[in-house]
This record gives structure tokens, C-alpha cells and sequence, in this order.
């Protein structure tokens, strides 16, 4: 792999991973009906994530650390028997992601099934369009007021179910939380921030998962400095990419995603029709 390859799939990762167009539909498209057929070593592609995730903890780690911090204390509170009232906003915050991570369980019997439709163009292509009607719906709806002080368990698992839902290729991830969370009442600035701090653990446990199996493929140490090149460049683009939807949210401005998911979906549904084999 050069330097350019790795910078070019690090860009891509890290515009794809957090702006709601679906990564794994855009891969998918790619392999199947554009013949990119480029493999990504799979220790490369842990650390590609891994630069993601990098880019969330520099976009969000006032929140980070307070939870860190309220983790620590509340570890204390246990022992001791003591509860403040209220509970602090950090603390409540990782309730609601241990919460909203739940749904995630329901994916694992199915996970080979669904990573099996990244073969189906059909079924990208109208994922894709349905991703757009959520984000343009997201336009429409009345501004909601709710964030880690007043959301509901029943509203977190809402996005839990967004988010189970965002693994199918061509609904994307973010896209799912985000509108989830808005459909729930969130204020959009929340929406987003919670978006992608429920994220931090769904990624953390599939690399996990995928380490092992990297670990076993092989390490080539002399391409190093060139997957860290990548890594670099999905973090920075990634935190650029967090700062932009921040300013959308704000806006209430989904549907520029909207109209760009549209046209994919359709064009993918068309070369699907007309190339042989796709």
C-alpha cells in the first residue's frame, strides 16, 4: 500500500464514518458495481477506526472526561451507599448510553445475514433513499428541547434501535441516531453529540471483535508509518467532518444529505438494472 492509497482511504473514512451517507453502502457500491476491488488489510482497517474514534475524543472530550470522572465517583457512591440528587448530567449521560448501546445485542445472531446484503444493489439503493426521506424528515420536524437531564429510557432506546438499524448497508449510522433522536424530541445539538458518543462503544466492540482476526492475518511492520498516515488523516478529517454537522444541526439542514442520498440510491438502482452481473 503507498502513502497516497492510505491517505485516500483515511479521507474517505472519515467523511463517510460521520456524515450521513452510509460508509458501508458506499463500499459496497464500489466493490460491486464500479469494480473497486481494493482490500484493506485488516489491521489497517482497525486502525482506520480507531482514527475515528480519535476524532470524536477530540470533538467531545469536555464530555468525555466529565463522564470519566463521574464513572470514578459513581464507582464511589456504590461503595459507600451514597446517591446525589440530582445525579450529575455526565452521569446520567452514560446511563443513557448503556442504554441506547442495548439494541445493538439483537444484531449478533443476524450479523452474517446482514452483512451479506452488502451484495444486494437492490437493496442498497432503496436504503439509500430511505436514509434520505429520514434526513429531509428531519428538516420538517418541530425543534425538540430534551437532553441528558430530561430524555427518557424510552427515548434512548429509540436511537438504540436507529442504531441497530444504521448496520445495514445503505442506512447510515449517524443518519439513523441523529434523525432518531430528533423524531424523540432532542434539541439537535444534543441529537448529534449523542449520536457520536453511542458510537464509542459500538466501534470499540467491533474492533474488539475484528482484532483477533487481524492479529492472525499478520502485522507487515515496514507499513506502519503509512497506516499511520491514514490514521491521521480519518481523524482529521473525521473531527472536520463532527464541527460540520454540528453547524447543520443547528441549522436543521439535513437536506442537502438528503438530496445527495436520493441521488445515489436512484443511480445505484439503475446501474443495477442495466449492468449484467451487478
Amino acid at each position: 500500500m503507498s502513502f497516497f492509497t492510505s491517505i485516500l482511504l483515511g479521507f474517505v473514512q472519515g467523511v463517510a464514518e460521520f456524515l450521513p451517507i452510509s460508509s458501508s453502502g458506499h463500499l459496497a457500491i464500489a466493490q460491486q458495481l464500479l469494480g473497486l476491488n481494493t482490500e484493506i488489510p485488516p489491521f489497517f482497517d482497525v486502525l482506520l477506526h480507531l482514527g475515528t474514534l480519535l476524532a470524536i475524543f477530540a470533538a467531545y472530550w469536555q464530555d468525555i472526561v466529565a463522564m470519566v470522572r463521574e464513572l470514578i465517583f459513581g464507582v464511589g457512591d456504590i461503595i459507600h451507599g451514597t446517591t446525589p440528587k440530582p445525579v450529575p448530567p455526565a452521569r446520567r449521560m452514560i446511563l443513557l448510553i448503556v442504554l441506547g448501546t442495548l439494541p445493538l445485542v439483537l444484531v449478533l445472531p443476524i450479523h452474517k445475514k446482514v452483512q451479506a446484503l452488502s451484495g444486494s444493489m437492490a437493496f442498497i439503493g432503496a436504503a439509500l433513499i430511505v436514509t434520505g426521506f429520514l434526513l429531509f424528515a428531519c428538516d420538517l420536524i418541530r425543534k425538540g428541547r430534551k437532553n441528558e437531564r430530561t430524555a427518557t429510557v424510552a427515548d434512548v432506546l429509540i436511537v438504540g434501535l436507529g442504531q441497530a438499524l444504521g448496520t445495514l448497508p445503505g442506512i447510515s449510522r449517524s443518519g439513523m441516531t441523529i434523525s432518531a433522536g430528533c423524531f424523540a424530541g432532542f434539541e439537535r445539538r444534543f441529537a448529534v453529540r449523542f449520536s457520536f458518543l453511542l458510537s464509542i462503544p459500538a466501534v470499540l466492540g467491533a474492533n474488539i471483535l475484528s482484532l483477533k482476526d487481524a492479529l492472525e492475518t499478520g502485522i507487515d511492520a515496514g507499513q506502519i508509518p503509512i497506516y499511520l498516515a491514514g490514521v491521521l488523516t480519518a481523524a482529521v478529517v473525521g473531527y472536520l467532518c463532527i464541527r460540520l454537522l454540528k453547524m447543520i444541526a443547528e441549522k436543521g439542514r439535513f437536506g442537502a444529505f438528503a438530496y445527495y442520498c436520493w441521488a445515489v440510491g436512484l443511480v445505484t438502482l439503475i446501474l443495477q438494472a442495466v449492468l449484467p452481473g451487478a
